[in-house]
């Protein structure tokens, strides 16, 4: 299963592979095995990027969820001006390119605050990107009223976020709602009063790992 929001990138690369087979059909060895191999490695590179598998979401309600695959690189308390509106715990996800880079819902809830935020492409894994890079922030609050923002933030390479989300959007953890193209990053913000059940280190599988419960007595 590809993701859809890859569509156009695959049409592309394959046109392009497609492109570079015929000029190497034409042209003597070894240049031609070169292109041979540039066009097999274009295809597999794309498909293997937009790849969308299926994921065991977690059935428990009270759940903050992983919005991505990829590597957690920070695990902190900061102060959260937008939509928590105080001390927040922020765990931030790194996502190399050989992750996943679908992205899913954390938590179940309603869309309470959505913002597209031009900017700058620093590396992703820099602690200015979380204010500095392109990224879309999201806020959903959760039927116990817990509020939860996170980020999808562009990275050195990634200059295209995709998100499917409205204010006003009734959702569920683990739903797909977007992707973010080419090596990036996630930030999730809790308040403190949730249980984290991770630290700096872990691997996370969107959709499936649980970073936090909203109330450690379920």
């Amino acid at each position: 299963m590809f993701a859809k929001e890859g569509y156009p990138n695959i049409a592309a690369g394959t046109f392009i592979a497609a492109l570079l087979f015929v000029i190497a059909f034409s042209i003597p060895t070894p240049w031609a095995y070169i292109l041979y191999g540039l066009s097999v490695f274009v295809i597999v590179f794309l498909l293997f990027f937009f790849r969308d598998p299926d994921r065991s979401i977690p059935v428990k309600e009270n759940v903050i969820l992983a919005p991505a695959d990829g590597k957690i690189v920070s695990l902190k308390e900061v102060e959260e001006p937008v939509y928590i509106e105080g001390k927040a715990i922020q765990i931030s996800i790194f996502l190399s390119l050989l992750d996943v880079h679908v992205n899913r819902l954390p938590a179940s809830g309603i869309v309470e605050y959505l913002k597209y935020n031009p900017g700058t492409y620093l590396m992703a894994w820099d602690h200015r990107a979380s204010s500095l890079n392109e990224r879309a922030d999201f806020g959903v609050r959760h039927p116990s009223g817990i509020k939860v923002f996170f980020r999808q933030i562009t990275g050195f390479l990634a200059r295209r976020i995709v998100y499917h989300l409205e204010e006003g959007d009734e959702v569920e953890a683990g739903e797909r709602f977007g992707m973010m193209k080419f090596g990036s990053r996630m930030d999730i913000l809790v308040p403190p009063e949730v249980d984290i059940h991770v630290k700096e280190g872990d691997r996370t599988v969107g959709g499936e790992t649980i970073l936090a419960h909203i109330d450690s007595k379920d």
